[in-house]
């Protein structure tokens, strides 16, 4: 069985840490909550680390300790450190194209116009690693999708996230045994 890094794509610091564009942050502080796993400093590779094991696979959880559009970097240099391919990395983010609520996995692709992913695919010199999408929907009216990611989820989408945390969380169990 091979080992997993998760990537869960976000922004540093307390003003982003309740918006839509951090929900790869929000699945794994709960993976890594149900997990009993503590994230810590990696100072070589400039993210917060943990791991845990499911079956016979070690399960790296990962969050970059810089904006997301600059992920790629960290991404790359923790494959390195535990010798994983792009094919042992899966990627949870953000999606713009997908109604609230919803979560879906995708293997390789394009990127979406996701600066994240971009910044990924081009480190690794490759789009196909895995990527768990957790649909956000599109902005209403005339927001820009800029603006729109960076605010906090409403009142409403607030009360639905655990569930949606959960599915997403789920999600990555099953892909585990299907591995």
């Amino acid at each position: 069985m091979k080992n997993l890094l998760v990537v869960g794509l976000g922004n540093p610091g307390p003003e982003y840490e309740k918006t839509r564009h951090n929900v790869g942050y929000m699945v794994v502080d709960e993976l890594a909550r149900s997990n009993y796993v503590n994230l810590s400093q990696h100072k070589k590779t400039n993210t917060m680390l943990g791991a845990f094991k499911a079956g016979e696979t070690t399960v790296a959880l990962m969050r970059a300790r810089c904006f997301m559009n600059e992920s790629g970097g960290p991404v790359k240099a923790v494959a390195q450190f535990f010798k994983l391919s792009p094919a042992d990395i899966l990627v949870v983010h953000d999606e713009l194209d997908q109604d609230f609520g919803t979560v879906s996995l995708k293997i390789g692709g394009g990127n979406n116009g996701h600066n994240g992913l971009k910044s990924i695919s081009k480190a690794l010199g490759t789009p196909e690693f895995a990527r768990l999408k957790c649909g956000i929907g599109r902005p209403p009216g005339r927001q820009e999708p800029r603006s729109f990611v960076l605010k906090p989820f409403s009142k409403q989408e607030q009360q639905q996230l655990p569930g949606i945390l959960d599915d997403a969380c789920r999600s990555i169990d099953d892909y585990l045994r299907g591995r």
